[in-house]
């Protein structure tokens, strides 16, 4: 499974939101309607699936699904 996948699944497993409702460019704030507490939650259950280090302000930053999983592949980079 790539990146984004993993990404959606998560975050599907997380937010209980079908993984079709999961789109690349869907903003987990704005069509989601994630709040501040579920954020928190995203960052530390991505955090534990790849092993990177993320803070909310990325997460809130790149809010969509293309963003997050861009964020983590350079992260997984370095």
């Amino acid at each position: 499974m790539d990146i984004k996948g993993k990404v959606k699944e998560v975050l599907s497993n997380l937010l209980k939101v079908k993984l079709d409702e999961l789109k690349d460019e869907v903003s987990l704030q704005d069509s989601i309607g994630v709040d501040s507490t579920e954020m928190v939650e995203s960052v530390i259950a991505l955090e534990k699936s790849f092993g990177v280090k993320l803070s909310p302000k990325e997460i809130t930053k790149s809010s969509t699904i293309s963003d997050i999983a861009n964020n983590i592949q350079s992260k997984l980079a370095k």
